[in-house]
């Protein structure tokens, strides 16, 4: 920090204002002001500084102001007016005043004036007596002064405020010291002071922002080296230079002050005398946590680069008299140096002010340095070339495709943000490989009809895709293929490169050399070098690098002539046909055909012509003849115009509007029945992207892992966001006659119908209807009542009516919500009504009028497809016919709309209207309120809470945060997130103690006794990788907790009581123990045999008896004990199954593994995941084809196209199958169960979708297989997508596949589920939505078994409802979470690329996990790895193997690779543009052993979607086999084709595990409909 004067005070005392001086040059100041101002002098004297502020000091003005400590000023400063003279009356300007001396601007700006005066300064300029502005640092030589705004030191709320209380001062004192604060937050404050105040200089002028940039960022730098060294705030004292000098590079990259193309490095090394003294300086004020900087190595090694690098003007500069030390500014007197070391040596003032001047200079020069280019040419017109002219020397047309993902280059660059307007000289310089130029119709084009310089008003736009990698100074070798080959280095840095689409090319140019020539094309964004074109553009190409060979060739021709103008046009083509066909600029040996191709190629020769450096050549005869032909020619003229590039245009490029190409095959617009196409396209036909406000988009926010995009191919999936909002739309209402709310009459318009036919047990009358103003109201018709929230007003069901014992009327009725005010939004039927669960009594004469409603029962299954579908389009015929009359609208009602359980149930006839007054809903409300009571019984022996009984000796769940503090660390890689999170605690309940004192019993006061049973995780990391998940250890710790602290119910058994030790999955709420534990000595003994734990069951409790939270009961479960199906129970109880877009089966695997579907037929689209699916399901019939062409060819077969829309392209296809295939097709009747994912490629782009571009929609594979959903009619029905799913398209495609389901008669419940918490150590959150026919019941959501550290995953349904299909288990949960080391420790090592699919696997497995996913495997298959180029081996041997090591720790420097290539070890692309991206955290990165995966991909890279795919030990990517393990895919399961293919069908897969806990409660559902012997 730089000195510090402190400043004293006589209160009361007049001092003469002090003078400013500047060697006899600076006037002195007005001395008229009041006796009553001139009490704010204060003399100047000099105190030993402090250093470094800390939280917790005495002085509240202090920790106020961020600096350090100064003695009292004037008390009475604020109780004494301000008289001001004439010459200092304030100016109002814009409502700034202004005032010419400092002492009247500080009475005039509110703020802390004990012990001094302290003030924000803004708009500043620091300046000599001269009034010139000069550089903070200047202070070492010269006197400085300010100008400036002064403010308030508090900032108000609103911005403009500010202005209105600043004061503009131009007579402010001498600069007297500096300092610099703000090393605790982070962020760099700077501070000078005046004999009058101190000022925090928050802002300069604009035109003084230049010159106090450079020391603002040496500021910054003293700041980040504290944050990295300092242990209080999370740095390391132990960092090597390098390590040091790497991150801060990282930290500073984005700063908008450091001169585009600077090496920050250098600079921070220049800077680091500096750094040294102001760190140096904290030392004075230590705490118990840092070291002293001035014993830190790295600092020293940082302050001696600084010298041995630093020379000014060709003198060696002594370290200690560089403008690295600290100023203190004295009375005219020579600089005192008194910060840190003392100096060896004092340069004199020449010296000193020659230095200060030079590191200006240098500064400024980095600002204004340019890109060199060469002589460009004087012609201020661009000749262009006609198309139809060139079109004989290009291919045939074509369209650009790929099938890769591709990053807009905007994500890339944000250089409009940070500087503003932009100089094209400036911007980056990249290197493109495998690139293809294209129009905005993706028509593959010509670079040559391009302007090769920046023109006005031209009518082509060219845009490109391709790897974006370093420009590594490579090109195209004229003795090589144009099409083949470009430099040394392509191939290696091609795998490393980002696959991006670029903006609008603005210009290009052709530079050569020796045999290289080198042609880059501009962006708005940055220069592209062209490498390697894609195989798809190379014929395209060679023209342009042909051309550019014959310009090099006439050229040369020239050079060697003595006299360049000897050579005419004419002599030059001549000599041009001469060429021999070996020559590599060989036209034709005709004269005429080479004349042509010159011409019209004229444009790119004229320009290599201009920019060589020979004036000779540039004025040659041959120049003036080429430029006279294509004049006559006739050619398009544009005016050249360099100019900055100042806005960021939208990025127009056709792939912003598309997604890749998913697979060579083409795609097919879905096979849809009638009923789907109808529900798709009405609504697409009727919906303008303008309907949806800009309010009603999601507002996504980022959790702590910012975790990317699930699957490159399959998983379209948005940054992660903790609540997804699924945004509700307020369409324009609906015309309703009903709206028109009729004349009430008194009460006497109101009579009962018949005589009382009950009474209530309260002794009300009961009647079966009443007269409401003529109109009969009778039990189960609706009636409308007016409501604060609609102007509709709300519709009510009526259970019963009843009359009380005033004589009131009432009707008790159900709510009934109108389509669009449920999750359906404005997807819904607008005739449709869904009954809920609120209920009330309304009185009848608040009743405005009755509405019909009608309860809508159809008959269920396949067969009765057409007899719906046939009333159906009548009743939508009349009801449109009663619409076009006027007539109100007749409503229906086909389900019961459940929010708090995500879900749509059928409705239960029996229950509905009985009159007898009894309401279901109202038994619901009683129910659950029952579950919240409390109970003890009289022997204290048992308690009810949360509708599970507890009795003495029972084993529960405690929350671990009533043990001990939340030992989570401060992991922030995305593989951290489990680290510290804890399971439950397992204890025996022991004794029940009531309060004694008190009369009220509740949870929060009884007390419970328990025993405490410890986990092999309480012991050691290790202990609990080598021991069993369910394994406890009994103890003799007791403690005493509330009720409320219980979590649920399990049990503890022997070992040998366990019925499914070996199971993979774990469902149950039971452990084993052997063993007691003694936690004061860390030591285990044999359990004792007379100890009792829970007696061994054949059944195990179901999960019902055991729900840990209020309001987790669920809809329709089983009290009855559920036991898990082995592999080899008979089949016939189990759901004869298709899977649609199956993959490789892993949904399959789980669903079958529970016990609950077997699957008989499978589809799929692509070869080698159908092959994988094959090997492990072998029993099954998969189809390897379009599931389109399947469709048609099953509703073909089955007589019912008339019902199928399809393309011809998919009948002809269905036409062509082979009868065996046919026959052995899946059709109606046969199928109980339909479950896929649907690729959703196409759902990020559907927001874009209009009124015209409903072709587009019926692509999408989620039409088809509703399709089939609607066809088959199953039993069950599952959909499992990407979490996103439920927001795509702001949430039309969930709402549209939710009024699908409903519309067919399906039950539905939707939600999210993490994977993670079901037994995968690894994070995937998925989608899923649950469909039942009405004769069933519809599954619920399996609990969470294992900690993870995931939000609470919640459906916004509209602005009031959130629902949750599970609870978090961040907080807790029955097991801990499984780590990277119990999936993959007992894995052998191999190394990058290995190919072995089969080897040994030479350990035996430790974990409880391994054991399990080993099964029955006696080798190990598909332990293969993906092998990097040799750069990303070096990378990859370069992270630490830590837990987050990733790009960030990576040292800044360049590695010379076997070509002898030198290459930047960090992509040069990452840190540019790290902070607009989350530092792309995970890139590079290993795992951490006891961490987790992060969300498994197809294509693990370490510059990918997911970038965490290093081994956390090995220099190489993680291998099939062990993605495989993080999905939950036993050792046995098999993937077919290679090892791309085999990386896609696992990343694409749903985890075995989490659908096993899905086929689990479809298995329960399926049971109690058995016991309950079909009724619901």
């Amino acid at each position: 920090m730089g000195t510090v004067s402190l400043m004293e005070s006589e209160e009361g005392a007049a001092v003469k204002p002090t003078e400013m001086k500047k060697k006899s040059k600076q006037v002195k100041a007005k001395t008229d002001v009041s006796d009553n101002t001139a009490g704010l002098k204060a003399k100047a004297v000099t105190k030993p500084k402090q250093k470094r502020e800390r939280p917790g000091s005495s002085e509240d003005a202090t920790a106020l102001r961020k600096m350090p400590k100064r003695a009292a000023s004037c008390a009475n400063f604020k109780s004494k007016p301000v008289r001001l003279s004439e010459k200092s009356a304030t100016i109002e300007n814009k409502k700034v005043q202004v005032v010419e001396e400092e002492i009247a601007a500080l009475s005039l700006v509110p703020g802390s004036d004990d012990p001094r005066p302290n003030r924000r300064l803004s708009d500043f300029i620091f300046h000599d007596a001269d009034g010139k502005p000069q550089p903070v640092e200047m202070l070492e030589v010269d006197d400085l002064f300010i100008s400036g705004i002064i403010l308030p030191l508090e900032k108000t709320s609103v911005k403009e405020k500010e202005k209105e209380t600043g004061v503009q001062c131009e007579g402010f004192g001498r600069i007297e010291d500096w300092s610099i604060s703000g090393y605790e937050d982070g962020s760099p404050v700077i501070w000078v002071s005046t004999d009058l105040a101190d000022y925090d200089c928050v802002k300069p002028a604009a035109s003084y922002k230049k010159l106090f940039d450079p020391f603002y960022e040496k500021a910054r730098a003293c700041v980040e080296v504290y944050k990295r060294l300092s242990k209080s705030s999370g740095g390391n004292p132990d960092l090597s230079l390098d390590e040091l000098l790497a991150s801060l590079v990282r930290s500073m990259s984005g700063s908008k002050n450091i001169p585009h193309g600077a090496s920050i490095r250098d600079l921070i090394i220049s800077w680091g005398g500096f750094i040294y003294q102001q760190l140096v300086g904290l030392d004075d004020a230590p705490n118990s946590i840092d070291k002293l900087f001035v014993e830190l190595p790295v600092l020293d090694a940082l302050r001696d680069e600084s010298k041995k690098n630093k020379e000014f003007v060709g003198v060696n500069i002594p370290f200690g008299g560089s403008t690295n030390a600290p100023l203190k500014i004295g009375d005219g007197e020579k600089v005192n140096h008194s910060n840190g070391s003392k100096p060896t040596s004092d340069e004199d003032e020449d010296m000193k002010l020659a230095r200060l001047l030079q590191e200006n200079e240098n500064w400024q020069s980095m600002r204004q340095k340019k890109r060199p280019r060469t002589a460009t040419s004087s012609s201020k017109l661009y000749i262009q070339i006609n198309e139809d002219e060139i079109a004989n020397d290009y291919p045939l047309p074509a369209y650009y495709k790929t099938s890769v993902e591709e990053t807009d280059e905007y994500l890339l660059f944000d250089y409009f943000d940070e500087f503003g307007t932009i100089d094209p000289d400036d911007l980056p310089k990249s290197m493109l490989h495998n690139w293809s130029l294209y129009n905005c119709d993706s028509r593959l084009i010509s670079l040559e009809l391009l302007p090769m310089k920046p023109c006005e008003d031209i009518d082509v736009t060219v845009f490109g895709s391709g790897s974006m990698t370093t420009d590594d100074g490579s090109g195209f070798c004229f003795d090589d293929e144009p099409s083949s080959t470009s430099g040394s280095s392509s191939a290696v840095q091609n795998e490393d490169g980002i696959p991006i689409y670029l903006s609008a090319i603005k210009e290009w140019k052709i530079e050569f050399g020796s045999s290289m020539v080198f042609i880059s094309i501009r962006t708005d964004m940055a220069w592209y070098r062209l490498g390697k074109p894609s195989k798809q553009y190379a014929p395209w190409y060679q023209t342009v690098l042909k051309t550019a060979r014959l310009a090099i060739a006439i050229i040369t021709l020239l050079k060697e002539q003595t006299r360049a103008s000897k050579l005419s046009f004419a002599e030059v083509i001549k000599r041009l046909s001469d060429f021999e066909k070996s020559h590599p600029a060989h036209i034709s040996s005709n004269p005429v055909i080479v004349e042509r191709y010159v011409v019209v190629h004229g444009q790119i020769i004229l320009q290599q012509f201009a920019e060589f450096p020979d004036a000779t050549i540039r004025k040659s005869a041959f120049v003036s003849g080429l430029e006279d032909k294509m004049e006559e020619r006739h050619h398009t003229k544009w005016t050249v115009k360099k100019k900055a590039i100042e806005t960021k245009q939208a990025n127009m490029n056709p792939r912003a509007a598309m997604g890749p190409v998913i697979s060579k095959r083409k795609a097919m617009p879905a096979t849809t029945t009638r009923l789907i196409n109808r529900i798709w396209g009405e609504f697409y036909s009727n919906y303008s992207p303008e309907e949806v406000k800009e309010g009603d988009s999601l507002d996504v926010k980022k959790d702590e892992e910012d975790e990317p995009d699930e699957n490159e191919q399959e998983d379209c999936e948005e940054p992660e966001d903790e609540n997804i909002t699924v945004p509700l739309q307020e369409p324009e209402k609906p015309h309703s006659a009903s709206k028109e709310k009729k004349t009430r009459g008194s009460k006497t318009d109101i009579k009962w119908g018949e005589k009382v036919v009950g009474k209530m047990s309260g002794g009300k009358a009961l009647y079966k209807d009443v007269f409401l103003r003529g109109e009969m109201v009778g039990l189960g018709s609706a009636v409308l009542v007016e409501s604060p929230d609609s102007d509709e007003g709300s519709i009510y069901y009526v259970e019963y009516l009843f009359e009380d014992s005033d004589s009131r009327k009432f009707a008790h009725g159900r709510l009934m919500l109108r389509g669009r005010e449920t999750v359906l939004g404005d997807i819904a039927n607008e005739r449709e009504v869904f009954l809920t669960n609120d209920c009330m009594d309304i009185e009848l004469d608040d009743v405005m009028q009755t509405v019909v409603v009608q309860i809508r029962t159809l008959q269920w299954g396949h067969e009765h497809r057409k007899a719906n579908a046939n009333f159906d389009k009548m009743d939508r015929a009349k009801a449109e016919d009663r619409k076009t009359k006027g007539l109100p609208i007749e409503f229906y009602c086909k389900s019961l709309y459940w929010p708090q359980k995500g879900a749509f149930f059928s409705l239960q006839m029996d229950k509905l209207g009985l009159g007898n007054g009894a309401c279901h809903s109202c038994k619901i409300m009683e129910d659950e309120k029952k579950n919240e009571v409390f109970e003890v019984n009289e022997s204290k022996t048992g308690f009810t809470y949360l509708a599970t009984q507890y009795s003495v000796n029972d084993f529960v769940y405690v929350g671990p945060h009533h043990f001990d503090s939340d030992e989570r660390g401060n992991e922030t890689h995305k593989g951290g997130r489990n680290v510290g999170l804890k399971p439950y605690v397992v204890c025996q309940l022991l004794e029940i103690e009531s309060p004694k004192t008190s009369k009220r019993v509740d949870p929060e006061s009884v007390m419970v006794q328990v025993r405490i049973f410890y986990r092999p995780e309480d012991m050691s990391a290790d202990k609990a990788y080598r021991s069993d998940i369910q394994e406890v250890y009994y103890s003799e710790d007791m403690h005493k907790l509330p009720v409320t602290a219980l979590e649920g119910k399990c049990e503890v058994r022997r070992k040998n009581d366990l019925s499914s030790l070996d199971s993979t999955y774990i469902v149950d709420h039971v452990f084993f123990c052997e063993r007691l534990y003694d936690p004061d000595k860390g030591s285990l003994k044999q359990l004792p045999v007379n100890i009792k734990l829970s007696p061994p069951k054949e059944n195990f409790v179901n999960e019902a008896a055991i729900r840990k939270r209020k309001g987790k009961s669920k809809e329709g479960e089983s009290d009855n004990d559920i036991t898990d199906n082995q592999p080899g129970s008979a089949l016939k109880n189990r759901l004869a199954t298709l899977d649609i877009f199956a993959g490789c089966g892993g949904l399959s695997e789980g669903l079958q593994k529970a016990g609950a579907s077997v699957t008989k037929w499978a589809i799929e689209y692509e070869q080698p995941a159908g092959d994988a699916f094959k090997l492990n399901h072998p029993d099954a019939l998969a189809f390897v084809h379009n599931c389109n062409v399947i469709l048609r060819a099953i509703m073909t077969a089955c007589g019912d196209t008339d019902d199928c829309i399809s393309t011809s392209e998919a009948e002809e296809m269905a036409a062509k199958l082979e009868e065996d295939e046919i026959n052995n097709l899946p059709r109606p009747g046969q199928v109980d169960f339909i479950n896929g994912g649907p690729p959703c490629q196409g759902f990020s782009g559907m927001n874009r979708f209009n009124q015209s571009t409903w072709s587009k929609v019926q692509c999408e594979m989620i039409l088809a297989f509703l399709s089939f959903a609607e066809y088959f009619r199953p039993k069950f029905f599952l959909l499992e997508n990407v979490r996103n799913f439920v927001s795509f398209n702001k949430g039309q495609t969930f709402r549209l596949a939710l009024a699908s389901l409903l519309e067919m008669g399906y039950q539905v419940r939707f939600g999210i589920l993490e994977a993670g918490a079901f037994g995968v150590s690894q994070s995937r959150k998925r989608a899923f939505i649950w469909a039942a026919s009405p004769e069933e019941i519809l599954p619920e959501w399996p609990e969470p078994m294992h900690v993870f550290a995931s939000p609470e995953l919640k459906v916004a349904l509209n602005r009031n409802t959130q629902y949750a299909a599970v609870r978090s288990t961040a907080s807790g949960a029955p097991f801990r979470s499984i780590t990277v080391r119990d999936t993959i420790g007992d894995l052998p090592a191999v190394g990058n690329g290995a190919s072995a699919t089969t080897i040994e696997y030479k350990n035996e497995p430790i974990s409880w996990f391994q054991k399990r996913i080993r099964g029955d495997a006696s080798v190990l298959v598909d332990h293969i790895s993906k092998e990097m180029n040799e750069l990303n081996v070096i990378r990859c041997q370069r992270i630490p193997k830590r837990p987050g090591a990733d790009w960030r720790d990576l040292p800044e420097e360049k590695v010379k690779l076997s070509t002898g290539q030198m290459v930047d070890l960090i992509p040069w692309c990452l840190p540019n543009t790290a902070k607009r991206h989350n530092q792309w955290k995970g890139l590079f990165g290993r795992l951490d052993w006891e961490g987790n995966f992060p969300t498994s991909i197809t294509d693990p890279q370490p510059m990918g979607k997911v970038g965490m795919c290093f081994h956390p030990d090995q220099d190489r990517i993680l291998t099939v086999r062990e993605c495989a393990r993080s999905q939950g895919f036993p050792d046995g399961y098999k993937f077919s084709g290679n090892i791309q293919h085999k990386h896609k069908q696992i990343g694409n897969a749903v985890p075995p595990p989490l659908a096993y806990a899905l086929g689990r409660k479809l298995k329960e559902a399926v049971e109690a409909k058995q016991k309950l012997s079909g009724c619901f």
